[in-house]
Parts: C-alpha cells; structure tokens; sequence
C-alpha cells in the first residue's frame, strides 16, 4: 500500500464517500505528490482537507456530479461556525476548489461548482505604528552612531543622512519609493525626469506616488531643518554617477541615490541606538504620522489626502488604532475601568 493509499485517522468516513468523488480525490493526491511534487506536510493538509470534503459529501449521500455551490457554502459556514479561523477556511476551500477544477479538466464533472464559492474575509491586520514618544524619540533623537561602535569615529554626514530620513519619513508620511525617489529639486531634461522633489520655499515635497498618482505634503519645521543640515553635508553625487544619482536628495555612502535597503537598514540602526525595537522600518513611521495625525485632527478626509490614497477606506483602518489609543488611555485612568478586587 502505497503513503497516499495509507489510512487515516477518519478514513473509514471517507471510505463511505460516494465511488467518484472517492476515487478522483485519490488520483488527484497522487497527481499532487508525483507531478506536482509537492512537499510531503503539504500533502498532509490536502489528504485532511479533502477527506474533509468526501466525509461531508457521504454524509450528504452526495456523488460529485450532484455537488452543487449552496454544497459547498453550507459547508463553509459550518466551519465558519465551528471556530476555524477565515486563513483555515480559505485554504481548505483551495484545497476543495482545485480537486474540483481538475476533475472538470478530466470531464468528470459538467461544472465547477466551487468557482463562485468565497471563504470568510479575514479581518485586516491593524497596521504597526509607533507611540508618539518612540516616534518623536527616532526622528529628533541623536543616535550615539550610526553603525559606529566603540571608539570608532562618528560619521556626521551619516548621522545627518539618518536623521532627516526619519525626520522627513514621520513628517510627511512617505512611501519609502517616494522618499528615495526625491531630488534636489525638480529636472526635466533628456538624461533625467524628476519624480519627486523638495520645494525649499514653501517647505512641501512633490512625490510620484502609487497608480501614478502625483501629491504634495508639507514638510515639518524640523524635517527641514534636518534636511538643510543634510543638504550641508551632501557633498556631490560619485564621478561615474548618472543624472538620475546627481538630482537625487539622498545620496547613499557610494555617491550614488540611496537605496529602499539603504533606507531600511539606517533606519533600524537608528532605532536601534535610540533604545527602540529593531523591527521598526520606513512604512512604520507612515502608520505612526497617519495615527497620530488622525488622533490629533480627527480629519479622516485630510488624512486620506496626505498618505495619497485613493479610497477613505484604506485610511479608515487607522481609525481602529485610534479606538486602541483611546482604550489603552480609558483602561489606564479611569477609576472605574478595572475589574474590582
């Protein structure tokens, strides 16, 4: 007896299975296993989830010809009820729908009828944003180095570089795409096409974000303060640097625009010096100034016009956050918030 035809803990339930639905799952587990030549714990969870699938369907007295969508959704809602999580239902679904997509591919059945069959939404995950001393402890802090340890000097143009990154990723709630992807100020000729740049005069960045989309947000007091003091210190692009290198604003060690990793790894550094969790990265600090700019503000639409999304509803997760705040301040000084003694 082969490993796909050894039994299983509920193989007598799948065993009373109708004789077609029975004998496509096994052809389609050895087709997974020796064509697909998927990894042997994968195949563990298929095995589970369409024996899942054939119990059901013989409890049912149903052959897979007979299998019908409201089938299939009934069952999903049971596991929905039973407390899988929505990421559990979802892959089991996929494991369902592609047993029955390849059945259809063999003519063994007229229709699919798992094409229209959705799993549960999973709840999305509430972005990670910083507290506003932590984030103010980043942007404005001076790090004892940056990558420096022990005697070895202090690079101010590095320590420089660092802190307007922060300062200008918090400031104005930046895609890391668009903070590297600013320039000096705006180039339009043969070699060169700005996507982005500084307005010195009005204190705003012009970026090139998602979909194309063109916006302009102000730029704090100390995030330019920060960046003139980069702007010192810049010091000029690498001799074999390109035009798009010689506009750019943030130059990496090498002369050269700085790079998405370049961003990640200063920024972690930095944070890192100043005491805070290592984890902390560039989109972090676009969740913290769009938290705290909604909790200061209350001014959803405001906010949504700023990070540059298209609909209120990716900004309304920030919502959640600011609910989170409130409950952590409710549950924190109210006298009558704690479960009595």
């Amino acid at each position: 007896m082969g490993q796909l035809d050894a039994p299983a803990p509920d193989a007598a339930a799948a065993s009373a299975a109708p004789p077609l639905l029975e004998r496509a799952c096994r052809e389609h587990l050895q087709r997974l296993e020796q064509v697909r030549r998927l990894a042997p714990r994968t195949l563990v969870n298929y095995r589970r989830d369409l024996q899942d699938l054939c119990r059901r369907a013989a409890q049912a007295g149903l052959d897979a010809p007979a299998l019908q969508a409201r089938h299939l959704r009934s069952w999903v809602a049971a596991l929905h009820a039973q407390g899988m999580s929505p990421r559990a239902i979802a892959a089991r679904l996929s494991a369902w729908r592609g047993l029955l997509r390849w059945m259809g591919t063999q003519a063994l059945l007229a229709s699919d009828p798992a094409r229209d069959v959705r799993a549960p939404r999973a709840q999305r995950p509430l972005p990670k944003a910083l507290s506003v001393e932590h984030a103010v402890a980043l942007a404005a802090g001076a790090p004892a180095g940056s990558g420096h340890t022990g005697a070895e000097p202090v690079d101010p143009r590095a320590l420089a570089r660092s802190r307007a990154l922060a300062e200008l990723l918090y400031s104005s709630g930046l895609r890391v795409s668009e903070l590297i992807g600013l320039d000096l100020r705006p180039v339009r000729d043969d070699d060169h096409v700005s996507q982005g740049w500084i307005d010195w005069d009005d204190s705003q960045a012009h970026v090139l974000g998602k979909g194309g989309k063109r916006r302009s947000v102000p730029v704090g007091q100390q995030a330019m303060q920060a960046l003139r003091e980069w702007l010192r210190l810049r010091g000029p692009a690498a001799a074999q640097a390109t035009a798009s290198d010689r506009a750019a604003l943030f130059l990496g060690p090498r002369g050269a625009r700085i790079s998405a990793q370049r961003v990640r790894e200063e920024l972690r550094q930095r944070a890192r010096d100043a005491g805070l969790p290592s984890s902390v990265h560039p989109h972090m600090l676009r969740h913290s100034f769009a938290s705290h700019l909604l909790q200061s503000s209350g001014d959803l639409r405001a906010v949504q016009e700023l990070l540059g999304h298209a609909s209120v509803a990716s900004t309304q997760i920030y919502t959640r956050l600011d609910f989170q705040h409130l409950a952590q301040v409710y549950d924190q000084a109210h006298p009558r918030a704690h479960k009595p003694r």
